[in-house]
């Protein structure tokens, strides 16, 4: 099976995504939506899902931005940071309908910029750093697999906001796994050297695979993708062997603390600043 055919097998569906970053598009995800909480629904545990879904996105980006003036070629470079900030998008827009649920009025910046690593909830996967680019390929492989399984999901919510948040990037991340599956293919059917890094980034992802799947129910699509990337580029499924904690409960790898001191320190050394 060549690469085309794994990019457009897994497009089927999203044949008319488009492919701009978050933000530059015409079309406002929530105009119209009303945004009061439904009743039924427990907004204490509305918040704690937008919040968990922003910091997996915002951690994401921040790895994903780590790629500027470092990425193999020019193209990728863009590339990746176009995804990054489809990510920083949905990040703000969970962030704010998380301070709109817990009803503490917290903006995206009180989220993003001012809690310790220990208050984040995103999956560990998100904040190991990037390695070579075998690596980020095929974790942007799990995690944009997981997370559009997760939104499609999400798309039926009977919170309106939160269903129109995740619409938007359902189509957002089609194209991020499409990105990602392609890549992970050229990698793994290419040359032996770049085989055999691509075989060890699945080894090196899999650990992390588990935290995923206790995190919303979608192991049969996740695994099911990635099943044909990696028979499409000649590569052996990973072995799952999860580790123990979870991101979810705030136990993270030694890596987050520093990830977000770099992200929040401008805004930490001047918290009053606008601009």
């Amino acid at each position: 099976m060549s690469d085309d055919h794994v990019y457009l097998t897994l497009a089927e569906g999203h044949e008319d995504d488009a492919r701009w970053a978050y933000g530059t598009g015409f079309e406002d995800p929530l105009h119209g939506v009303d945004t009061t909480v439904p009743e039924g629904i427990d907004a204490r545990e509305l918040a704690a899902l937008c919040v968990a879904l922003a910091d997996d996105a915002l951690v994401s980006a921040q790895r994903l931005a780590e790629w500027i003036t470092r990425a193999p070629e020019l193209e990728e470079e863009v590339a990746l940071a176009n995804i990054g900030l489809d990510l920083l998008g949905q990040a703000r827009l969970l962030y704010s309908r998380a301070g709109q649920a817990d009803g503490t009025g917290r903006d995206e910046d009180a989220y993003a910029y001012f809690r310790d690593a220990g208050d984040f909830r995103n999956v560990r996967l998100a904040e190991v750093p990037n390695g070579d680019f075998a690596f980020s390929i095929v974790r942007l492989l799990m995690l944009s697999s997981w997370r559009l399984a997760h939104f499609e999901q999400l798309a039926s919510h009977p919170d309106p906001v939160l269903a129109a948040i995740a619409a938007k990037g359902v189509k957002e991340l089609a194209y991020h796994r499409q990105y990602a599956a392609e890549w992970a293919v050229r990698l793994g059917d290419g040359t032996d050297e770049s085989h055999r890094r691509t075989r060890r980034a699945l080894e090196q992802v899999a650990p992390y695979v588990g935290e995923l799947f206790t995190a919303c129910d979608v192991r049969d699509e996740v695994v099911a993708v990635l099943r044909q990337v990696t028979e499409a580029a000649g590569l052996p499924m990973p072995v799952y062997r999860p580790l123990p904690g979870s991101g979810r409960h705030g136990e993270h790898t030694e890596h987050l603390a520093p990830l977000l001191a770099e992200l929040q320190g401008v805004a930490r050394a001047h918290p009053e600043a606008t601009w």
